[in-house]
């Protein structure tokens, strides 16, 4: 089958999965982008299934304060590598469970995960954590937040 490599390049750039994962995918949807895109997501779920368990020692403490100051949110995020850590992939990750915290103020990580993501309710936040397993091709895990309020 022969793929276009404008579709080919806009299905890389939606998903960020590899060239070769997605000429694959499209090839196995019959050059159906939507079928493509959705066959990613299923693989990338698989992939990220795959990773779990394996340790994370790696990772970065974000920390984000509303903009009217009474609200402040510590996380620590790890994954498997330092490579990993440094990616805007994984800080912007760290950065939405940061807004997360704030806005939803959730007691522990486990309830954490469970909540909906507010960005995409269709979604929860274990969910969107896996998407960027998919992506980044490790495990990522919270460790421990905190989350400070004025005057409590």
């Amino acid at each position: 089958m022969n793929i276009s490599i404008d579709v080919l390049k806009k299905l890389r750039e939606e998903t960020q999965a590899g060239v070769a994962d997605c000429r694959k995918a499209l090839e196995d949807a019959k050059g159906d982008y939507d079928k493509a895109k959705k066959l990613l997501v299923e693989r990338g779920l698989e992939k990220a299934t795959k990773k779990e368990g394996n340790e994370t020692s790696e990772g970065i403490i974000s920390s984000y304060v509303h903009t009217n100051g009474k609200v402040g949110v510590l996380i620590e995020l790890n994954c498997q590598t330092d490579f990993v850590a440094r990616t805007d992939e994984f800080k912007a990750l760290a950065h939405e469970m940061t807004l997360q915290i704030a806005a939803m103020n959730p007691k522990n990580v486990e309830e954490l995960l469970k909540s909906d993501y507010i960005r995409d309710t269709k979604l929860t936040m274990q969910a969107l954590i896996k998407l960027s397993i998919a992506k980044l091709g490790e495990n990522i895990t919270v460790s421990k937040f905190t989350r400070m309020t004025l005057g409590e």
